[in-house]
Protein backbone atom coordinates (compact mmCIF):
# COMPACT_ATOMS: atom_id res chain seq x y z
CA UNK A 1 0.00 0.00 0.00
CA UNK A 2 1.25 3.32 -0.71
CA UNK A 3 2.44 5.19 2.13
CA UNK A 4 1.31 8.79 1.21
CA UNK A 5 3.02 12.26 2.18
CA UNK A 6 -0.05 15.07 2.38
CA UNK A 7 1.85 18.57 1.81
CA UNK A 8 -0.17 21.53 2.03
CA UNK A 9 -1.01 23.29 -1.47
CA UNK A 10 0.42 27.02 -0.17
CA UNK A 11 0.60 29.62 -2.55
CA UNK A 12 4.58 29.44 -2.95
CA UNK A 13 4.16 26.10 -5.09
CA UNK A 14 2.15 28.37 -7.29
CA UNK A 15 3.18 29.83 -10.67
CA UNK A 16 1.06 32.14 -13.08
CA UNK A 17 -1.33 33.22 -10.05
CA UNK A 18 -1.45 37.03 -8.76
CA UNK A 19 -3.41 36.07 -5.51
CA UNK A 20 -4.65 32.81 -3.52
CA UNK A 21 -7.47 32.88 -1.62
CA UNK A 22 -7.95 30.66 1.45
CA UNK A 23 -11.77 29.48 1.03
CA UNK A 24 -13.51 26.83 3.36
CA UNK A 25 -12.49 24.04 1.02
CA UNK A 26 -8.91 25.18 -0.03
CA UNK A 27 -6.86 27.39 -1.52
CA UNK A 28 -8.26 29.01 -4.71
CA UNK A 29 -6.00 30.80 -7.52
CA UNK A 30 -6.90 34.00 -8.75
CA UNK A 31 -5.43 35.48 -11.83
CA UNK A 32 -6.80 39.33 -10.70
CA UNK A 33 -5.70 40.65 -7.54
CA UNK A 34 -8.68 41.16 -4.63
CA UNK A 35 -8.49 45.06 -5.48
CA UNK A 36 -9.50 44.87 -9.11
CA UNK A 37 -12.25 41.97 -8.24
CA UNK A 38 -13.70 44.87 -6.26
CA UNK A 39 -13.98 47.43 -8.63
CA UNK A 40 -16.03 45.57 -10.91
CA UNK A 41 -17.55 42.60 -9.35
CA UNK A 42 -19.06 40.95 -12.63
CA UNK A 43 -20.33 37.14 -12.69
CA UNK A 44 -18.85 37.19 -15.94
CA UNK A 45 -15.21 38.50 -14.92
CA UNK A 46 -15.08 36.67 -11.83
CA UNK A 47 -15.47 33.64 -13.84
CA UNK A 48 -12.83 34.44 -16.47
CA UNK A 49 -10.07 35.24 -13.61
CA UNK A 50 -10.72 32.54 -11.43
CA UNK A 51 -10.10 30.27 -14.52
CA UNK A 52 -6.35 29.09 -13.69
CA UNK A 53 -5.21 29.97 -17.35
CA UNK A 54 -1.43 29.43 -17.34
CA UNK A 55 -1.39 28.63 -13.29
CA UNK A 56 0.70 25.26 -12.01
CA UNK A 57 2.02 23.64 -9.03
CA UNK A 58 5.70 23.52 -9.35
CA UNK A 59 7.91 21.72 -7.09
CA UNK A 60 10.70 18.80 -6.68
CA UNK A 61 10.15 15.34 -5.42
CA UNK A 62 11.46 11.80 -6.34
CA UNK A 63 7.48 11.08 -6.05
CA UNK A 64 6.11 8.23 -8.38
CA UNK A 65 2.60 8.97 -7.59
CA UNK A 66 0.66 12.40 -7.23
CA UNK A 67 -3.17 12.98 -5.90
CA UNK A 68 -4.22 16.47 -5.95
CA UNK A 69 -7.39 16.72 -3.89
CA UNK A 70 -10.12 19.81 -5.51
CA UNK A 71 -13.29 21.28 -5.93
CA UNK A 72 -13.77 22.22 -9.55
CA UNK A 73 -16.66 24.75 -10.79
CA UNK A 74 -17.51 23.99 -13.98
CA UNK A 75 -20.20 25.10 -16.76
CA UNK A 76 -22.24 22.87 -19.12
CA UNK A 77 -24.65 23.56 -21.68
CA UNK A 78 -27.74 21.97 -22.21
CA UNK A 79 -27.59 19.49 -24.74
CA UNK A 80 -24.25 19.38 -25.12
CA UNK A 81 -21.61 16.92 -23.23
CA UNK A 82 -20.22 17.62 -19.60
CA UNK A 83 -16.43 18.60 -20.72
CA UNK A 84 -14.33 18.43 -17.75
CA UNK A 85 -10.96 20.48 -17.64
CA UNK A 86 -7.35 18.29 -17.95
CA UNK A 87 -4.87 18.68 -15.76
CA UNK A 88 -1.10 18.73 -17.53
CA UNK A 89 1.55 16.82 -15.76
CA UNK A 90 4.87 17.81 -16.85
CA UNK A 91 8.22 16.13 -15.60
CA UNK A 92 10.88 18.33 -17.05
CA UNK A 93 9.51 20.43 -18.89
CA UNK A 94 7.94 17.51 -21.09
CA UNK A 95 4.21 16.28 -20.36
CA UNK A 96 4.02 12.89 -19.19
CA UNK A 97 0.24 12.38 -18.05
CA UNK A 98 -3.32 14.04 -18.53
CA UNK A 99 -6.49 13.55 -15.69
CA UNK A 100 -9.47 15.39 -14.77
CA UNK A 101 -11.32 15.43 -11.48
CA UNK A 102 -14.89 14.28 -10.60
CA UNK A 103 -16.86 15.67 -8.38
CA UNK A 104 -17.80 19.64 -7.73
CA UNK A 105 -20.19 22.46 -8.71
CA UNK A 106 -21.93 22.21 -12.16
CA UNK A 107 -23.90 25.22 -13.71
CA UNK A 108 -26.00 24.21 -16.25
CA UNK A 109 -26.93 26.92 -18.75
CA UNK A 110 -29.85 26.82 -21.23
CA UNK A 111 -28.45 28.60 -24.39
CA UNK A 112 -31.73 29.36 -25.66
CA UNK A 113 -33.32 30.96 -22.82
CA UNK A 114 -30.55 31.81 -20.53
CA UNK A 115 -31.55 29.82 -17.85
CA UNK A 116 -28.78 28.82 -15.15
CA UNK A 117 -29.25 25.67 -12.83
CA UNK A 118 -26.69 24.69 -10.26
CA UNK A 119 -25.88 21.19 -8.66
CA UNK A 120 -23.08 20.66 -5.88
CA UNK A 121 -20.81 17.53 -5.88
CA UNK A 122 -18.24 16.53 -3.41
CA UNK A 123 -14.67 17.02 -4.58
CA UNK A 124 -12.76 14.88 -6.79
CA UNK A 125 -9.14 13.86 -6.79
CA UNK A 126 -6.18 14.32 -10.02
CA UNK A 127 -4.37 10.78 -9.94
CA UNK A 128 -0.94 10.32 -11.42
CA UNK A 129 0.80 6.73 -11.29
CA UNK A 130 4.61 5.87 -12.72
CA UNK A 131 6.42 8.83 -13.07
CA UNK A 132 9.95 8.41 -13.90
CA UNK A 133 12.46 7.64 -10.54
CA UNK A 134 14.46 10.31 -9.48
CA UNK A 135 14.67 13.43 -8.13
CA UNK A 136 12.83 15.88 -10.65
CA UNK A 137 10.72 19.06 -11.48
CA UNK A 138 6.87 18.88 -11.71
CA UNK A 139 4.37 21.15 -13.18
CA UNK A 140 1.26 20.46 -12.69
CA UNK A 141 -0.92 22.66 -14.77
CA UNK A 142 -4.56 23.33 -13.32
CA UNK A 143 -7.30 23.19 -15.89
CA UNK A 144 -7.87 26.59 -18.37
CA UNK A 145 -11.05 26.21 -18.61
CA UNK A 146 -12.54 25.31 -14.93
CA UNK A 147 -11.85 26.70 -11.63
CA UNK A 148 -9.97 24.58 -9.14
CA UNK A 149 -10.41 25.02 -5.50
CA UNK A 150 -7.06 23.12 -4.23
CA UNK A 151 -7.74 20.87 -0.90
CA UNK A 152 -4.74 18.45 -0.61
CA UNK A 153 -1.39 17.14 -2.17
CA UNK A 154 -0.33 13.81 -1.84
CA UNK A 155 2.70 12.11 -2.89
CA UNK A 156 4.80 8.81 -1.98
CA UNK A 157 7.91 11.13 -1.58
CA UNK A 158 8.43 14.16 0.34
CA UNK A 159 7.76 17.91 -1.79
CA UNK A 160 9.31 20.67 -1.87
CA UNK A 161 8.72 24.01 -3.84
CA UNK A 162 11.56 24.47 -7.01
CA UNK A 163 13.59 27.02 -7.03
CA UNK A 164 12.95 30.39 -9.20
CA UNK A 165 13.45 29.39 -12.99
CA UNK A 166 15.73 32.01 -14.05
CA UNK A 167 13.56 32.12 -17.05
CA UNK A 168 12.26 35.53 -18.39
CA UNK A 169 8.49 36.09 -17.24
CA UNK A 170 6.26 36.93 -20.27
CA UNK A 171 2.87 38.11 -18.97
CA UNK A 172 0.25 38.53 -21.66
CA UNK A 173 -3.14 39.90 -21.74
CA UNK A 174 -5.82 39.28 -24.17
CA UNK A 175 -9.44 37.61 -24.85
CA UNK A 176 -10.90 34.23 -25.14
CA UNK A 177 -8.38 33.18 -27.35
CA UNK A 178 -5.16 34.08 -25.23
CA UNK A 179 -7.53 32.31 -22.41
CA UNK A 180 -7.46 29.27 -23.97
CA UNK A 181 -11.18 29.15 -25.74
CA UNK A 182 -11.47 25.31 -27.44
CA UNK A 183 -7.88 24.28 -26.44
CA UNK A 184 -7.73 20.94 -25.84
CA UNK A 185 -5.85 20.98 -22.51
CA UNK A 186 -3.55 23.76 -20.41
CA UNK A 187 -0.64 23.55 -21.69
CA UNK A 188 -2.17 23.73 -25.40
CA UNK A 189 -3.33 26.76 -25.08
CA UNK A 190 -1.40 29.35 -27.73
CA UNK A 191 0.63 31.81 -25.05
CA UNK A 192 1.38 28.12 -23.00
CA UNK A 193 2.66 26.68 -26.40
CA UNK A 194 4.80 29.74 -27.04
CA UNK A 195 5.98 30.27 -23.74
CA UNK A 196 7.86 26.32 -23.76
CA UNK A 197 8.67 27.07 -27.14
CA UNK A 198 10.51 30.16 -26.08
CA UNK A 199 11.83 29.06 -22.97
CA UNK A 200 9.53 31.37 -20.82
CA UNK A 201 7.80 31.53 -17.53
CA UNK A 202 3.96 32.83 -18.63
CA UNK A 203 1.52 34.44 -16.62
CA UNK A 204 -1.42 34.58 -18.52
CA UNK A 205 -4.01 37.60 -17.99
CA UNK A 206 -6.08 36.46 -20.99
CA UNK A 207 -9.80 36.96 -19.72
CA UNK A 208 -12.55 35.25 -22.14
CA UNK A 209 -14.32 38.14 -22.76
CA UNK A 210 -12.54 40.89 -20.96
CA UNK A 211 -10.23 42.46 -22.37
CA UNK A 212 -11.78 45.72 -22.57
CA UNK A 213 -9.11 48.20 -21.62
CA UNK A 214 -10.49 48.22 -18.32
CA UNK A 215 -8.07 50.37 -15.49
CA UNK A 216 -8.03 48.12 -13.32
CA UNK A 217 -6.48 45.18 -15.27
CA UNK A 218 -3.57 48.14 -16.51
CA UNK A 219 -3.11 48.89 -12.48
CA UNK A 220 -2.93 45.29 -12.20
CA UNK A 221 0.00 44.19 -14.97
CA UNK A 222 1.65 47.94 -13.69
CA UNK A 223 2.02 46.22 -10.22
CA UNK A 224 2.96 42.61 -11.32
CA UNK A 225 6.53 41.79 -12.08
CA UNK A 226 7.49 40.53 -15.61
CA UNK A 227 10.39 40.97 -18.26
CA UNK A 228 7.98 40.47 -21.12
CA UNK A 229 4.80 41.85 -21.42
CA UNK A 230 2.32 41.40 -24.65
CA UNK A 231 -1.08 43.62 -25.34
CA UNK A 232 -3.45 41.63 -27.72
CA UNK A 233 -6.49 44.28 -27.86
CA UNK A 234 -9.65 44.98 -29.86
CA UNK A 235 -11.89 41.53 -30.58
CA UNK A 236 -13.88 41.73 -27.20
CA UNK A 237 -14.54 45.70 -27.89
CA UNK A 238 -16.35 45.18 -31.32
CA UNK A 239 -17.93 41.91 -29.51
CA UNK A 240 -19.74 43.83 -27.00
CA UNK A 241 -19.74 46.91 -28.76
CA UNK A 242 -18.87 48.70 -25.51
CA UNK A 243 -16.91 51.84 -27.37
CA UNK A 244 -16.74 54.06 -30.33
CA UNK A 245 -13.27 55.65 -32.04
CA UNK A 246 -13.81 58.06 -30.14
CA UNK A 247 -12.96 56.79 -26.88
CA UNK A 248 -10.84 54.01 -28.50
CA UNK A 249 -7.70 56.08 -28.79
CA UNK A 250 -7.64 58.00 -25.84
CA UNK A 251 -8.35 54.53 -23.92
CA UNK A 252 -5.24 52.90 -25.85
CA UNK A 253 -3.41 55.61 -24.47
CA UNK A 254 -4.58 55.54 -21.10
CA UNK A 255 -3.87 51.68 -20.81
CA UNK A 256 -0.32 52.17 -22.18
CA UNK A 257 0.28 54.96 -19.79
CA UNK A 258 -0.89 53.03 -16.83
CA UNK A 259 1.32 50.33 -17.54
CA UNK A 260 4.50 52.10 -18.10
CA UNK A 261 4.46 53.66 -15.02
CA UNK A 262 5.34 50.10 -13.40
CA UNK A 263 7.36 48.59 -16.61
CA UNK A 264 9.17 51.92 -18.33
CA UNK A 265 11.29 50.30 -19.96
CA UNK A 266 9.84 46.40 -20.20
CA UNK A 267 9.89 45.00 -23.90
CA UNK A 268 5.67 45.53 -24.67
CA UNK A 269 4.34 44.31 -27.77
CA UNK A 270 0.26 45.55 -28.56
CA UNK A 271 -0.84 42.86 -30.78
CA UNK A 272 -3.84 44.12 -32.92
CA UNK A 273 -6.52 41.45 -33.64
CA UNK A 274 -6.48 38.20 -35.14
CA UNK A 275 -8.56 37.30 -38.59
CA UNK A 276 -11.51 37.15 -37.80
CA UNK A 277 -13.70 37.30 -40.69
CA UNK A 278 -17.46 38.43 -39.28
CA UNK A 279 -15.96 41.83 -37.63
CA UNK A 280 -13.27 42.27 -40.16
CA UNK A 281 -16.19 45.04 -41.34
CA UNK A 282 -19.18 44.20 -39.35
CA UNK A 283 -19.32 46.10 -35.98
CA UNK A 284 -21.12 44.21 -32.83
CA UNK A 285 -22.57 43.37 -30.99
CA UNK A 286 -21.65 39.46 -31.19
CA UNK A 287 -24.76 37.23 -30.81
CA UNK A 288 -25.17 33.37 -30.90
CA UNK A 289 -27.31 32.02 -33.99
CA UNK A 290 -28.66 28.37 -33.16
CA UNK A 291 -29.99 27.80 -36.65
CA UNK A 292 -27.33 25.09 -37.45
CA UNK A 293 -26.45 22.20 -36.26
CA UNK A 294 -24.26 23.67 -34.01
CA UNK A 295 -24.07 27.59 -32.74
CA UNK A 296 -22.06 30.08 -34.11
CA UNK A 297 -21.49 33.26 -33.30
CA UNK A 298 -22.85 36.12 -36.00
CA UNK A 299 -21.91 40.17 -35.64
CA UNK A 300 -25.30 42.27 -35.64
CA UNK A 301 -24.04 45.69 -36.55
CA UNK A 302 -24.87 47.59 -39.77
CA UNK A 303 -20.75 48.26 -42.06
CA UNK A 304 -22.21 51.51 -43.19
CA UNK A 305 -21.67 52.94 -39.33
CA UNK A 306 -18.32 52.27 -39.14
CA UNK A 307 -18.05 55.59 -41.00
CA UNK A 308 -19.40 57.10 -38.24
CA UNK A 309 -17.10 55.73 -35.47
CA UNK A 310 -18.19 52.01 -34.92
CA UNK A 311 -15.33 49.77 -33.90
CA UNK A 312 -14.79 47.03 -36.61
CA UNK A 313 -11.97 44.65 -36.70
CA UNK A 314 -10.25 46.72 -39.59
CA UNK A 315 -11.09 50.44 -37.73
CA UNK A 316 -9.04 48.67 -34.60
CA UNK A 317 -5.61 47.46 -36.57
CA UNK A 318 -5.23 50.73 -38.25
CA UNK A 319 -6.09 52.61 -34.61
CA UNK A 320 -3.32 50.51 -32.83
CA UNK A 321 -1.12 50.71 -35.59
CA UNK A 322 -0.93 54.48 -35.49
CA UNK A 323 -0.99 54.67 -31.82
CA UNK A 324 1.69 52.21 -31.26
CA UNK A 325 3.76 54.24 -34.30
CA UNK A 326 3.28 57.62 -32.48
CA UNK A 327 4.33 56.26 -29.51
CA UNK A 328 7.45 54.33 -30.40
CA UNK A 329 9.03 58.21 -31.43
CA UNK A 330 9.58 58.50 -27.92
CA UNK A 331 9.09 54.99 -26.38
CA UNK A 332 12.40 52.22 -28.30
CA UNK A 333 10.90 49.51 -26.13
CA UNK A 334 7.10 49.29 -27.59
CA UNK A 335 6.11 46.93 -30.64
CA UNK A 336 3.35 46.58 -32.87
CA UNK A 337 2.18 43.32 -34.23
CA UNK A 338 -0.73 42.87 -36.72
CA UNK A 339 -2.38 39.88 -35.26
CA UNK A 340 -2.99 38.61 -39.17
CA UNK A 341 0.88 37.34 -38.81
CA UNK A 342 -0.57 35.53 -36.11
CA UNK A 343 -3.47 33.58 -37.84
CA UNK A 344 -4.49 34.94 -41.15
CA UNK A 345 -6.13 34.40 -44.38
CA UNK A 346 -3.69 31.14 -45.30
CA UNK A 347 -4.20 30.26 -40.93
CA UNK A 348 -8.10 30.59 -41.88
CA UNK A 349 -8.07 28.16 -44.60
CA UNK A 350 -5.94 25.38 -42.98
CA UNK A 351 -7.59 26.01 -39.50
CA UNK A 352 -10.98 27.81 -39.95
CA UNK A 353 -12.81 28.98 -37.06
CA UNK A 354 -15.43 26.22 -36.25
CA UNK A 355 -17.72 28.85 -34.14
CA UNK A 356 -16.63 31.78 -36.38
CA UNK A 357 -15.30 33.06 -33.50
CA UNK A 358 -12.72 30.78 -31.31
CA UNK A 359 -10.06 28.39 -33.48
CA UNK A 360 -9.87 24.61 -32.50
CA UNK A 361 -6.61 22.87 -31.18
CA UNK A 362 -4.77 22.85 -34.29
CA UNK A 363 -5.82 27.03 -34.40
CA UNK A 364 -3.58 27.02 -31.25
CA UNK A 365 -0.84 25.61 -32.15
CA UNK A 366 -0.29 27.84 -35.60
CA UNK A 367 -0.64 30.68 -33.59
CA UNK A 368 1.76 29.90 -30.82
CA UNK A 369 4.32 28.80 -33.80
CA UNK A 370 4.29 32.46 -35.49
CA UNK A 371 4.33 34.03 -32.12
CA UNK A 372 7.08 32.09 -31.26
CA UNK A 373 9.03 32.96 -34.56
CA UNK A 374 8.17 36.39 -34.62
CA UNK A 375 8.06 38.22 -31.00
CA UNK A 376 10.42 35.86 -29.78
CA UNK A 377 12.66 34.56 -32.92
CA UNK A 378 15.46 36.88 -34.54
CA UNK A 379 14.66 40.70 -35.14
CA UNK A 380 11.24 39.79 -32.78
CA UNK A 381 10.25 42.16 -30.08
CA UNK A 382 10.94 39.47 -27.35
CA UNK A 383 14.44 38.33 -29.28
CA UNK A 384 17.26 37.58 -26.73
CA UNK A 385 19.30 34.75 -25.19
CA UNK A 386 16.83 33.09 -22.95
CA UNK A 387 14.10 33.22 -25.80
CA UNK A 388 15.55 30.11 -27.66
CA UNK A 389 15.95 32.47 -30.48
Amino acid sequence: MTKWITTPVAPELLRGALEAERTGRGLLPHRLPARARRQYPDPGLLAAEAKPSGVRLVFRTSARSIELDVHPTRTAYVGAPLEAGRYDLLVGGELVAQATAGGGTVHTVDLTTGAVTTEQGPPGTVRFAGLPAGEKEVELWLPHNETAELIALRTDAPVRAAAPSGRRVWLHHGSSISHGSAADSPTGTWPALAAAAAGADLVNLGLGGNALLDPFLARTIRDTPADLISLKLGINLVNLDVMRLRAFGPAVHGFLDTVREGHPTTPLLVVSPLLCPVHETTPGPLAPDFSGPRPVFRATGDPAEAAAGRLTLTVIRAELARITAERAAEDPYLHHLDGRELYGEADHADHPLPDQLHPDQGGHRRIAEHFAARVFGPGGAFHGPESGG
